[in-house]
């Protein structure tokens, strides 16, 4: 071989090597996008941290107490890191006050498969638990979930359902008729017969009437278009007495205006429907008892709790409320030891 020649062979062989040695990742060329493993795995993990949960709401009816319950959960999540529109959205449903409504509602919420149900009111309650054992269910604005069959015991309601109970203190409240009018004799009730919720409260009021020097006459109805004319056929009694009823409650307005004619007191189970023109209650806050299902609700999404080991909870602060403006309509002077020791008075 010439020297030419040679010289040219280990010129190749040289380059070949550099070549060969730059290939195998001993330069510095960059790894090409396929090659990098971080490139899939990264949006899968960014996916999943932004998951923004569902929750669907079922309303047997819309009226305040219910809407506030709701606003009091809602504002509760929003203020410990589930923010409306970012970590949640809600899928709200009324059912106007129909139990199959309540049913079909339910159900599109089992199929949709939302992440969490809260189910405001005993109706819709009873349907949410019925639809599902697997998706959680937090009840509020339900009296008595254990009569109902919505939960086993108040203790340890077992499978998915907890919450909060609205069971008003009913013996206390009628009292407030007698410290009113203390010759009052009879008190009206009118309560929907075909609400579980309801005959709860009017077995109580039956025990408790008697106790207290008083006589309970009832008006059964079966719908809000029916209240109207079962407050008109009362007579003679001294004050009407609103259970935690929600078609009662929803047709507030014409048992005020019924009243109002006759000048009986309307007393009350819950504040929103003496700050809509009752005159006096004892009892319950919705909005406080939605924010104490928030703070339960919240437990279960950061799997602190489980609703099968959650208690039922009932409202922990009671308060006196009293309106002075119904006051002067039903031509009541309220006694200055009431009006001393309420919690809130609307003027």
């Amino acid at each position: 071989m010439n020297k030419n020649l040679k010289k040219w062979a280990v010129g190749l062989l040289s380059a070949s090597l550099a070549i060969s040695l730059t290939a195998c990742g001993g330069g510095s060329s960059s790894p090409t996008t396929s090659e990098t493993p971080e490139s899939t795995a990264k949006p899968a993990d960014t996916s999943q941290e932004q998951k923004q949960l569902t929750i669907g709401i079922t309303q047997i009816v819309e009226h305040a107490s219910l809407d506030a319950a709701k606003k009091g959960f809602i504002d509760y999540l929003n203020e410990n890191g589930y923010k409306e529109g970012e970590q949640v959205k809600y899928d709200f449903q009324s059912a106007q006050g129909d139990m199959n409504t309540a049913t079909s509602i339910a159900q599109k919420f089992v199929g949709d498969k939302v992440d969490m149900i809260l189910a405001i009111a005993t109706p819709t309650a009873q349907a949410a638990a019925q639809a599902t054992k697997d998706i959680p269910i937090l009840i509020t604005a339900v009296t008595d979930p254990v009569v109902t069959k919505i939960v086993s015991s108040m203790e340890k309601p077992g499978a998915n359902v907890t919450g909060t109970s609205d069971m008003n203190p009913i013996k206390e409240q009628l009292e407030l008729v007698k410290k009113i009018n203390p010759d009052a004799k009879k008190v009206g009730v009118v309560y929907n017969s075909g609400e579980a919720n309801s005959v709860v409260q009017i077995e109580i009021a039956k025990q408790a009437a008697p106790e207290l020097g008083l006589e309970l006459e009832e008006r059964a109805i079966t719908n809000s278009s029916e209240v109207k004319q079962a407050a008109e056929s009362f007579s003679g009694i001294d004050a009407i007495y609103v259970p935690t009823d929600n078609a009662v409650v929803s047709a507030l307005d014409t048992v005020l205006m019924v009243a109002e004619k006759q000048k009986i007191p309307v007393i009350a189970a819950e504040g929103d429907s003496v700050k809509n023109g009752a005159l006096i209650t004892y009892g319950i806050d919705y909005y406080e008892l939605g924010k104490q299902t928030g703070q339960m609700a919240v437990k279960i999404l950061k799997g602190e709790a489980n609703p099968a080991d959650m208690p039922i909870e009932t409202q922990k602060d009671l308060q006196l409320i009293v309106n002075k403006k119904a006051a002067e309509r039903f031509g009541v002077t309220l006694p200055q030891e009431l009006v001393d020791g309420a919690a809130e008075i609307i003027e």
